[in-house]
């Protein structure tokens, strides 16, 4: 199908999170890699902590201690 033809994928930047996208999605990695994902929404990590990159696993929310903690 044409892409003028398509409806247009919704894609929202969650501030200080990822990038949700509605699916199904094809990514490129920086590596050059090529992943899919059939979800109907899609988290793509923005922070590149996730140990599932480029999808998000939440490690963005992981507290990072300062001194002002201690």
């Amino acid at each position: 199908m044409p892409t003028a033809e398509r409806d247009p994928r919704r894609v929202t930047v969650v501030p200080g999170g990822p990038v949700l996208v509605e699916g199904p999605v094809e990514l490129c990695t920086p590596e050059g890699e090529v992943v899919r994902s059939e979800r109907f929404l899609v988290a793509v990590c923005a922070c590149r902590r996730s140990k599932r990159f480029p999808f998000c696993d939440t490690s963005h929310r992981k507290r990072v201690r300062t001194q002002a903690d201690d």
